[in-house]
Order: C-alpha cells, then sequence, then structure tokens
C-alpha cells in the first residue's frame, strides 16, 4: 500500500474518529442538563468502572468472579434504565452511543489485527482521485451533450445510446453490467464515459478514467520495477468503475495483451463494473487481440455503436 496514499487516508479516519467522539460529548453535555436522572445513571456506571478496577488489583480471591459479574449485571441494568429514559423523553435510545462512520474498526482503520474494509476502500477512492487529476472529469456532462450533430438513423441511435447512459449512470450499482463503446473517433464516446464518471463519483462510488495506453503503462513499469510494485493493478482491479479510454492505442506487445484480458477476465470474475471505449469497430477488435478478450466482451459486454459524423470537425468548420 503506497505509504502516501496509507498517510492520506488515516487522516480521513481520524478526522472521522474526532468527529464522532465530538459528537458524543455534546449528546451527553445535552442529556446532561435535560434528564438529570441519566446523568446519575451515567456517575453510577463511571463509579462502576473504578469499582472494577479496584477488585482486579485485590487478586483473584473466591468471591471476586461474583463481584464481577454482580458488577455486570449491574452495569446492563443501568444502561438499560438510561435507554428507556431517553426513549420516554424522545430521544432515540442509543443517542449517548458513539456512532462511528465504519462499526466493523470504529474508524482506526484496523480490525482483527488486519486492514478493515473502510480503509482499504477509503485508499483506493483517494489513489483514484490521484490518478484522475489529470483526467478533466468536470469537463462533460450529459446536459452538455447535444444531439444535433447527428441525422437520420445516427440520430435515433445516439439518442437511445445517450438515453442508456443516462439510465445507468442513475442506477449505478455494485451490480451494474459492463460496457463497450465502439465506432469512429469524434462521435461522443469519451464525452458520455466522462459523463457516466461524475454521476458515479457523486454517488460516492469510487472510479479510475484514463486511457488504456495510461494504464499499461504504469502498471507496467511499476511490475518491471525493482520494487516489483502491484499497486496500480491492485488499484484497476478494485475500484468500483474502471473506464479505459481509446483501446486500440496501445502497443501490440505480449505483456499489454496478457494484461487487458486479466483485466477484462478478472473484473468480470468478480462483478466489478468496465466501460471501454475504442475507435476500432468489432471486426477491428477482433484482428487485434486475442479471441479470449473478444469472446468475454462480446458476450458479457452492452456493445454500444456509435455512429454520425465527427462532432469535433463539425464544431470546427462551424466555427469557421
Amino acid at each position: 500500500m503506497n505509504s502516501e496514499i496509507y498517510d492520506k487516508a488515516m487522516s480521513v479516519l481520524v478526522n472521522r474518529r474526532a468527529r464522532a467522539v465530538s459528537e458524543n460529548d455534546m449528546h451527553i453535555q445535552e442529556i446532561n442538563s435535560k434528564i438529570p436522572q441519566i446523568h446519575e445513571i451515567n456517575d453510577v456506571l463511571f463509579n462502576t468502572g473504578k469499582e472494577l478496577i479496584q477488585i482486579i488489583s485485590e487478586g483473584n480471591s473466591a468471591d471476586t468472579q461474583n463481584k464481577i459479574n454482580q458488577l455486570r449485571r449491574n452495569n446492563l441494568q443501568a444502561q438499560e434504565m438510561s435507554r428507556k429514559l431517553l426513549a420516554a423523553n424522545g430521544y432515540p435510545e442509543d443517542y449517548l452511543d458513539i456512532h462511528y462512520t465504519c462499526n466493523m474498526c470504529n474508524d482506526t482503520g484496523y480490525c482483527d489485527g488486519s486492514y478493515c474494509d473502510c480503509l482499504k476502500k477509503l485508499c483506493g477512492r483517494i489513489a483514484a482521485d490521484e490518478l484522475n487529476k489529470n483526467a478533466h472529469l468536470k469537463l462533460s456532462d450529459f446536459d452538455t451533450f447535444s444531439l444535433s450533430y447527428y441525422n437520420g438513423d445516427d440520430y435515433f441511435n445516439m439518442q437511445k445510446i445517450l438515453e442508456f447512459t443516462k439510465q445507468y449512470a442513475e442506477t449505478f450499482n455494485e451490480n451494474s453490467n459492463s460496457i463497450f463503446m465502439f465506432g469512429k473517433t469524434g462521435l461522443g464516446k469519451t464525452h458520455l464515459s466522462l459523463a457516466i464518471a461524475n454521476r458515479v463519483l457523486d454517488k460516492g462510488y469510487s472510479v479510475i478514467y484514463d486511457s488504456a495506453i495510461n494504464i499499461l503503462r504504469n502498471i507496467e513499469r511499476e511490475h518491471f520495477s525493482r520494487e516489483h510494485s502491484s499497486d496500480m493493478i491492485d488499484l484497476v482491479m478494485n475500484t468500483d468503475l474502471l473506464i479505459l479510454d481509446d483501446l486500440g492505442t496501445e502497443y501490440e506487445t505480449p505483456f499489454y495483451n496478457a494484461t487487458i484480458y486479466n483485466i477484462i477476465n478478472s473484473r468480470l470474475n468478480s462483478g466489478k463494473a468496465t466501460i471501454i471505449s475504442t475507435n476500432l469497430d468489432l471486426a477491428g477488435i477482433k484482428r487485434r487481440y486475442d479471441e479470449r478478450v473478444v469472446s468475454r466482451i462480446i458476450s458479457v459486454y452492452t456493445c454500444l455503436a456509435f455512429k454520425g459524423e465527427d462532432v469535433r470537425l463539425q464544431i470546427r468548420q462551424n466555427n469557421n
């Protein structure tokens, strides 16, 4: 795990934990002033804790365990009384409990001696944000996608694609399917995949968006480095949504071909969504890639064929 990413994630967890404790302190002060009986019960509980320490420090006498069990029973009765008083006064029964963001690790980042899932997800989200800094994610959304550059059957085809991608983004979840966007350059593949990324990020999921060649180069650099790091491939495999732009622009090498298949196959097997865009048509994909890659994409991905005239070219012509 990258130390810089880890430090940033732990800083977030420290703030979450401090916020939960601060909120709990405010709740205690509020209840102490409004429900004095609970204040008295809390004093009893505090003294019970001191009494328990005293009993344990006195040694393991025959009566020690009986005293400890009795204190525990008294403690549970006092807690139950406190909860009933809270409910009777219109508060949730757990109002005086500390509410951490993660109940597994109480926002410490560790559970059962290892990294908690919340820390892993947070590291993944931070790493993805770092990777996406240069991806211009905020430059595209569905509202700025215009159908006016498409005509005839192409218009109706793109209208269906626009509605499909909107719906996909709005309903995105851990079980969402993968998408394969193909067609000539300048037809809106990048625009719509960026719009999906924006909406999915807003929903709180982690997204990695980059060109296939950049991601493959980063994986290759780490794989053949002296440290033989796996940070990049782990990030690519675990992010909630991976968007591979411009597949087919990378060099044809055994390592790249094997890595592409590994990414596609592994993410499908783990049920994680991937969006791939390419300027190749289906015939070009079949010529370029291993039959296993083509089979996985065509049989499992939702394939969207982008058709029409280059929108960017039309915009330049209209501006001249």
